[in-house]
């Protein structure tokens, strides 16, 4: 497919200590492409994870929640499998064996517990998972990890290798310092379409070399993945297979952190979040069909619960992104989505901006409308809408893109 004309660079990325990575072929798909990726961990690293609300989950998703939900679970992961082509969501217990003896040999040859192996999906739903691929490509695997592979193109390798209908690899990386010692975090995912808040059509996977608790890795990611991963939509829809797993190796020397809230994670937190907002940001601008990246902030609601629905509704609005897509600043379209949430709003103070532009104040059009200037502004390729809802001090901001005649063609082609 066409690389979204938003699409953001792989970054370089150096050296992560404790984790090698290796891609294979492993069949899932008909054409030439890798679309198995194995993570090898360090023995004792630590690990953390978020998963879709889906009431469908996926069998992966099962494996993983189950592993780190168990007593001592997270504290000695070993590796990570993930494989593009096949969901192996909605397969019952077939799904369920499969993931299992995917488990089971990957921790045979790496010499360690079946549950120190996570697992992740992404494909198509009700598809059971063949294994045997597979475990055919553990050999070649094994070998490719320990190669000398440059750790920025095993990054970009695995960020290929789990795509979709993505049309570009999505990576970031930042560096943070505790108590004096510098430790990396390096990400990758993948997602663009069925991406909605609470977990999209996502799986993303991070690796630190920090020596963190995994008590302290959940904490970290519950509380950046609401104003990220969970802060963004392309088309409303939450997937089955959604999956973020955060890993820390300890491999940097840095002392162990294992309590939350200790005051040595805030240079990491901060970092964390940095790579956390990247990538989901990447995965609206590789929308389907994307030509428009935007960002929706509402102001003045009652609670930061209301401000969210108010901007997930104007982001997730059809008529709004379709306006955007056709370069019209129809500002109509977003009072319909700020009303139809029936959240408390002051209709003779709403006021509606496109970037700099005030299209309405005092719930009047603005009399200092441009049409000419309100035009031009929607040609750019980002576009920012603001709306204060003049109800209380509460704000939210969610990232959407534009929906074109684009996204019809792909999923209308999806599974031939």
């Amino acid at each position: 497919m066409k690389i979204s004309p938003l699409a953001a660079p792989f970054p370089a990325i150096p050296p992560v200590g404790g984790v090698e990575i290796a891609t294979a072929r492993a069949g899932f798909y008909k054409h030439e492409r890798d679309d198995l990726v194995v993570f090898r961990f360090a023995r004792g690293t630590s690990c953390a994870g978020v998963f879709t609300r889906h009431k469908i989950g996926s069998a992966p998703v099962d494996w993983c929640k189950k592993q780190l939900g168990a007593s001592e679970g997270g504290k000695d992961v070993r590796a990570l499998v993930v494989n593009a082509g096949c969901a192996n969501a909605f397969t019952g217990k077939a799904g369920a064996d499969a993931a299992r003896r995917t488990a089971s040999e990957v921790a045979k040859r790496f010499g360690c517990r079946q549950r120190d192996v996570m697992l992740a999906s992404t494909g198509v739903i009700g598809v059971v998972l063949d294994d045997k691929k597979i475990v055919a490509r553990l050999p070649e695997v094994e070998h490719a990890l320990d190669g000398d592979v440059p750790p920025t193109e095993q990054w970009a390798r695995a960020g290929r290798g789990i795509m979709t209908t993505d049309t570009f690899p999505k990576g970031s990386y930042a560096e943070a310092e505790i108590e004096g010692y510098k430790v990396r975090i390096a990400g990758i995912a993948k997602g663009s379409g069925m991406i909605a808040p609470d977990m999209a059509t996502m799986l993303a996977f991070i690796v630190t070399d920090a020596d963190i608790h995994p008590n302290v890795l959940r904490a970290l990611l519950g509380l950046h993945v609401r104003t990220t991963f969970n802060s963004v939509t392309v088309d409303g829809d939450t997937s089955t297979n959604d999956t973020c797993l955060l890993f820390a190796t300890g491999a940097s020397g840095a002392p162990r952190i294992g309590r939350v809230g200790d005051r040595r994670l805030k240079s990491f937190s901060a970092a964390l979040d940095k790579v956390m907002l990247d990538l989901a940001h990447q995965l609206v601008r590789d929308g389907e069909g994307a030509t428009k990246f935007v960002k929706v902030t509402v102001d003045g609601a009652a609670s930061p619960a209301s401000a969210r629905k108010l901007a997930k509704s104007i982001a997730d609005s059809p008529l709004v992104k379709t306006a955007i897509a056709g370069e019209d600043a129809n500002w109509g379209r977003v009072v319909m989505a700020v009303g139809k949430t029936e959240e408390p709003v002051d209709r003779d103070r709403l006021a509606i901006k496109f970037g700099p532009h005030q299209a309405a104040i005092d719930g009047a059009p603005s009399p200092t409308y441009d049409e000419a200037k309100m035009s031009a502004y929607m040609k750019n390729p980002e576009i920012d809408i603001t709306v204060d809802v003049a109800s209380g001090r509460a704000s939210a901001t969610v990232w959407t893109c534009d929906l074109t005649k684009g996204y019809i063609e792909i999923n209308g082609d999806y599974r031939s």
